[in-house]
């Protein structure tokens, strides 16, 4: 074999050994146990539509950090087509939040102090990956879920809702170890619910609505088995306002529409397997 084609061959095996050391590290943070520390940025904000001669507008709110931790299990194998993706999640996250309300008869922020809060998600994702150039990969897939947030205050609240919906992973290689994804997903609500617990207390069904969800993180290997993750995730969705219920003194209750905005960052630690 000739200098030229010999040094042609030497640039093309390298080449390739870069491209398929590439989609391996990508597969192997696919294939991970991860736990995480987290911290939950929620702001939350209910607009009233002036039932009852209630004030109309802008009248309660949440804003603070919850503390938590996150569960994640994710494989990414051969099973029904090549590189399927499946991940079960789940996080939890209990605090103090501050809040902004409105006492009857007068104007928003004429109530104010903490509340507790606990927040709890549940999800399942199955995709299938595509690998691009040998440092890409693209995985599409289809989420399930459910979230659930408990108010604790004078008398507890819970919200429920579930969601479905379609997203992608982008994953890139730049090096070995080390794996970016960005995440991006469109769903919708579905069987949301609020049940309140005081003496004026009521259980009743809550709009639907779209959700989204986005988020960036970094995957290195310290080893083969031992990984390192940090990340930050952005979720949104509605309540619409719940149905007119009457108190036993036969006052009107009701729960005004809402919205929420959930930043949570990450950090963590993995075994990939």
């Amino acid at each position: 074999m000739k200098i030229n084609e010999m040094a042609v061959f030497v640039a093309t095996a390298a080449l390739c050994s870069t491209a398929f050391a590439g989609t391996d590290d990508i597969k192997a943070s696919n294939n991970q146990f991860e736990i995480q520390a987290i911290s939950t940025k929620v702001d939350y904000k209910e607009t009233n539509d002036g039932r009852g001669g209630s004030a109309v507008g802008k009248y309660y709110t949440e804003s603070g950090h919850i503390p938590g931790f996150a569960l994640s299990f994710s494989m990414m194998n051969d099973v029904l087509f090549d590189n399927d993706y499946l991940q079960l999640q789940y996080s939890k996250s209990d605090g103090h939040v501050g809040y902004e309300g409105t006492l009857r008869g007068r104007g928003f922020g004429s109530s104010a102090g903490q509340v507790g809060s606990t927040i709890s998600d549940y999800s399942l994702r199955w995709g299938k990956g595509f690998a691009l150039d040998g440092t890409f990969m693209i995985t599409p897939y289809g989420e399930l879920g459910r979230h659930e947030q408990q108010i604790k205050a004078s008398s507890d609240s819970t919200f429920t809702h579930n969601w479905y919906g379609a997203g992608t992973l982008v994953q890139y290689s730049p090096f070995s170890r080390l794996v970016f994804t960005a995440n991006a997903l469109v769903g919708r609500t579905f069987a949301a619910d609020f049940d309140g617990n005081g003496p004026s207390g009521f259980s009743g069904s809550l709009g639907d609505s779209n959700l989204y969800k986005a988020g960036l993180s970094t995957d290195y290997a310290f080893t083969k088995n031992f990984h390192g993750n940090v990340g930050v995730d952005y979720t949104s969705f509605k309540y619409g306002s719940s149905a007119t219920h009457r108190t036993s003194s036969g006052s009107p209750v009701w729960m005004p529409e809402s919205k929420t905005f959930d930043t949570t960052l990450k950090i963590g630690i993995g075994y990939a397997f």
